[in-house]
């Protein structure tokens, strides 16, 4: 087992919910040494049949700094096969907040330059969780910072799972009233804070030019809910 064998014991430890085998789980989550071990030896097999690095095999914390978390579970398949599966999650262990806010009945959103994918996106303000701060607390913080302005108003939207097959993520939604737009925050890559018709909204998911998963999730969350008034024309 990997050097990061030991990391990955005390987050088990630390956050238990993250490792949870509920009764009807299809992957199961190996504890037992040997079976942790055949676990590796199974999956650095496959990997060097197909000629890539064994290593990948090994299991526990693979990655770790102030935002996120990698770790690889050892594991047992539902045919009962043994392997490795990787995993993200953030290392605060608190959920992440996405905002929709509106004024006078447009939606407002940003205009940010994302670092992943090298381009400016048009999305919903939203940021990480903080340990400790709730959920509420930490969505009025995300759009005070983003766009300058405190929400009149927090309207819950449930939660989504950006990515149910590698990462623990759950973000949770809010619709923002607010009553004033303020400077955007520079530092943060934000060029711009525009307002658009709810349906504009609809009509830029639905031909691709806000391809923000986020975005897109929490204004149909809101749209579904009946929370978006369309202006008369």
């Amino acid at each position: 087992m990997s050097s990061g064998w030991d990391d990955y014991l005390d987050l088990r430890k630390r956050l238990p919910e993250y490792f949870a085998d509920p009764a009807d789980a299809a992957i199961r989550i190996l504890d037992d040494v040997e079976q942790v071990t055949a676990a590796e030896q199974a999956k650095a097999a496959a990997l060097r049949a197909r000629g890539l690095p064994p290593e990948w095999s090994r299991v526990g914390v693979v990655y770790q700094d102030e935002y996120l978390t990698l770790v690889r579970d050892p594991v047992r398949f539902p045919g009962g096969g043994l392997g490795t599966y990787i995993r993200k999650m953030p290392s605060g262990g608190a959920d992440g907040v996405v905002l929709l806010p509106v004024l006078d009945r447009t939606i407002v959103l940003i205009e940010h330059f994302r670092h992943a994918t090298r381009r400016w996106h048009l999305e919903a303000p939203r940021g990480f969780g903080e340990a400790g701060v709730p959920p509420a607390e930490q969505a009025a913080r995300e759009l005070q910072e983003e766009i300058g302005v405190v929400p009149a108003r927090l309207v819950e939207l449930g939660s989504m799972h950006p990515d149910t097959g590698t990462s623990t993520d759950e973000v949770r939604l809010y619709l923002a009233e607010i009553t004033e737009l303020g400077p955007p925050d520079a530092d943060e890559g934000i060029r711009a804070v525009r307002t658009y018709p709810v349906q504009r909204v609809g009509d830029l998911i639905r031909d691709g030019v806000i391809t923000d998963s986020f975005t897109i999730a929490a204004w149909s969350r809101a749209t579904l809910r009946g929370l978006l008034t369309v202006a008369a024309p």
